[in-house]
């Protein structure tokens, strides 16, 4: 069995479209640790193809804002405007259907997929320092997470705690064997977001029988994705940041 595992997609289809085309004919299910909608133009098709073909998913913030779940004081002033907009332009059944998804963990098959932290769905985790404090409380041996558009993730081990680093820009991909002792928190990248410094669109393999995970970043068609953000009259820089990745 081979897991596409996705994150933070944020309504781009463009560079959904990308994954799924680069990925085609290598996994046997999607999983989804959240955040389909927000700062992209296209959350409709984004989320009518998730739910017919992801397997597994946890909801992030922005799924729960552009359902209306949300407390919009709490997010800046573009990806509030953002979430309004998104919120009109869902349709009743796509809006259903975030309202409808679950927080995480979700337990799939001996992993967890989680949106922010296996604690905290909205808990971000960037630094060392952050999973020095989660440390105490990780259960499972492997969990994927989203949340920070950050490829890469870490590696907790009974000597210490240890980044993995992202996709070097000058490759496509990038493999890591699973070690049985240590725990492993994997964050596939965003789809459609990236803030890692790359714009290409970003993504993960997981193949459990040989404990290989392997990071993907695939170019999509950026200027197509930031005209319509423009024309739809969202920010600025909502397309402008698609170009630079951060």
């Amino acid at each position: 069995m081979r897991y596409l595992i996705l994150s933070d997609i944020h309504a781009n289809w463009e560079a959904l479209d990308a994954v799924l085309a680069h990925a085609r004919g290598n996994y046997d299910q999607v999983l989804c640790c959240g955040d389909l909608v927000g700062y992209g133009a296209d959350p409709n098709p984004v989320v009518e193809w998730v739910r017919v073909n992801a397997a597994g998913i946890v909801r992030g913030n922005h799924d729960k804002a552009c359902a209306g779940l949300e407390d919009l004081e709490w997010f800046n002033a573009v990806a509030r405007i953002s979430a309004e907009w998104t919120l009109k332009t869902l349709s009743a059944e796509n809006a259903a259907y975030l309202r409808r998804l679950r927080k995480g963990p979700l337990v799939f098959n001996g992993f967890d997929l989680v949106h922010g932290s296996p604690l905290d769905e909205d808990e971000y985790l960037v630094t060392l320092n952050d999973v020095v404090q989660l440390r105490p409380y990780l259960e499972s041996h492997l969990i994927f997470f989203g949340h920070t558009h950050l490829q890469g993730g870490f590696l907790v081990h009974r000597n210490g705690i240890r980044k993995i680093e992202k996709t070097r820009i000058r490759f496509d991909d990038k493999t890591i064997e699973l070690e049985p002792d240590p725990i492993y928190l994997i964050n596939p990248g965003s789809v459609g977001q990236p803030r890692d410094g790359d714009p290409r669109a970003a993504y993960a393999i997981y193949t459990p029988e040989e404990r290989l995970v392997c990071y993907h970043r695939v170019t999509y068609e950026v200027a197509k994705a930031q005209t319509k953000i423009l024309d739809a009259g969202l920010p600025d820089m909502l397309a402008e940041r698609l170009a630079t990745g951060n």
